[in-house]
């Protein structure tokens, strides 16, 4: 490369300001976990008009609604390694126009059966998306500020969500529930194609794979138009060599303590999200004696709390310890959930306790996706955040049955929500453990301890 110009693409980013191009990326981003988020909460927010129109008890209603889930889990656990191996944007792509597809399906479906599997197929898509959507977003994200725009295209997630508790109290009385399923159907099918012809391919996996060096100047064009020359060429960073390629580095013996606890946190946040998420309307509609429409509208306060609990989260987490962030956000959540159990008698405040519980469990949540982003070398970086994204799903799976359970046991609510402080607790214990490896992880990485 004598007399040519070499860049190393993460130096380059990370040293230049932020631009119009990554924020497009961002917005992308947040454009595929929105719509994520809208399809995900659905089922939560159709479930007790569903429960009414189909005569189904709450044990008929945990089906339903682990189905989205097992299939997040499946979805997550296989396109990680795609994304490695293929690009982010295909899997992406796919993903989007997939969940689209049979959510829109769902829509129509005649009995129970039906219904569950077209809610398993759509759960394959969305698995897909979110996890490989915050690895482009992270790739394209300057250092010092990576955390944070992670967690901006996060909160698409909760605003997905929330808006659709908004509109599904106002569509559910007007034209039924299944209005709610066809709008989230029809929005990413109308979003695919704007993908597929407007977002990149991350720059960094590109030069990684050694692709050919004029597609990545054209991207780099777009990033830093007065950084790249005709002849430039470009730095391929050491790889990080072990059998059985990315998974095979994600459970090495320097990343596999901190991937289990990671596995272990992101279990116990999305069985703690998921729950409120899917039960929360059906919990205080039964238990607190409110209507369908103040249900849903207590559940989307749950949801809007989550955009600036991430936003809150992700700042923190580029100016201080991120495990410490995030542990204390569980520990301050676990307090808001057993509070939530002593409200239900005050519609206002039961809103404001809900608001404060979203904004702790979607900011740890979100928080921790950026903890995968920031873990993981690039080689091994999609299938980490999907892999840590699909284990977590099992612990979604399990919210659907362990609310069904709880009310079938005729528990009171402050009993719910006080058991729901243990799993908030356990997160908390195990980031703190994978901060504790991280740094471990570092200080080797800096000693020259192998090839990141």
């Amino acid at each position: 490369m004598s007399g040519k110009q070499a860049i190393d693409v993460r130096e380059l980013i990370d040293a230049r300001p932020l631009g119009g191009y990554q924020k497009w990326v961002v917005f992308l981003g947040f454009l595929i976990i929105a719509l994520d988020g809208f399809d995900v909460a659905a089922m939560g927010f159709i479930a007790p008009q569903l429960k009414m129109d189909w005569a189904l008890s709450a044990r008929d209603l945990g089906p339903v609604l682990s189905a989205a889930l097992i299939g997040l889990a499946l979805g997550a656990l296989v396109a990680g390694p795609l994304a490695d191996r293929y690009g982010r944007k295909a899997v992406l792509v796919c993903s989007v126009f997939f969940f689209g597809l049979w959510t829109l399906a769902t829509a129509f479906a005649g009995d129970l059966q039906q219904m569950v599997v077209l809610r398993l197929l759509t759960g394959v898509g969305l698995g897909a998306a979110m996890p490989n959507a915050s690895t482009l977003v992270s790739e394209y994200a300057p250092q010092r500020s990576r955390s944070f725009l992670i967690t901006v295209a996060f909160c698409g997630f909760s605003l997905g969500a929330a808006g659709g508790g908004f509109l599904s109290a106002w569509m559910i009385p007007a034209f039924g529930w299944h209005s709610v399923l066809v709008l989230g159907g029809v929005l990413p099918l109308l979003v695919a194609p704007l993908l597929l012809f407007g977002l990149p391919e991350s720059v960094s996996f590109l030069v990684a794979r050694r692709a050919e060096p004029a597609r990545i100047r054209r991207i780099l064009r777009r990033l830093a138009p007065d950084a790249i020359a005709a002849d430039s060429e470009f730095l391929v960073p050491p790889r990080a060599r072990e059998p059985g390629g990315a998974i095979g580095i994600m459970l090495s013996p320097r990343y596999r303590f901190g991937t289990l606890m990671l596995w272990g946190g992101y279990f116990l946040s999305l069985f703690l999200v998921y729950l409120f998420s899917s039960w929360l309307p059906t919990l205080v509609k039964e238990g607190g004696g409110y209507s369908v429409a103040d249900a849903a509208l207590i559940t989307a306060c749950f949801q809007v709390g989550g955009p600036l609990g991430a936003l809150s989260v992700g700042w923190a987490m580029d100016r201080w310890n991120k495990q410490r962030v995030i542990m204390l956000s569980f520990l301050l959540g676990g307090l808001v959930i057993f509070a939530i159990g002593h409200v239900t008698a005050h519609f206002y405040l039961l809103c404001a306790i809900a608001w404060l519980v979203g904004f702790c469990l979607n900011g740890s949540s979100v928080g921790m996706n950026a903890l995968a982003a920031c873990f993981y070398p690039t080689e091994a970086r999609a299938t980490g955040a999907s892999w840590m994204s699909g284990i977590g799903r099992f612990g979604a799976i399990l919210s659907a049955f362990a609310g069904a359970q709880m009310m079938a046991l005729g528990w009171s609510l402050p009993q719910v929500f006080g058991a729901l402080v243990a799993p908030a607790a356990l997160a908390a214990l195990a980031v703190c453990a994978q901060g504790r490896r991280a740094a471990r992880t570092e200080r080797a990485k800096v000693a020259g301890a192998g090839s990141w």
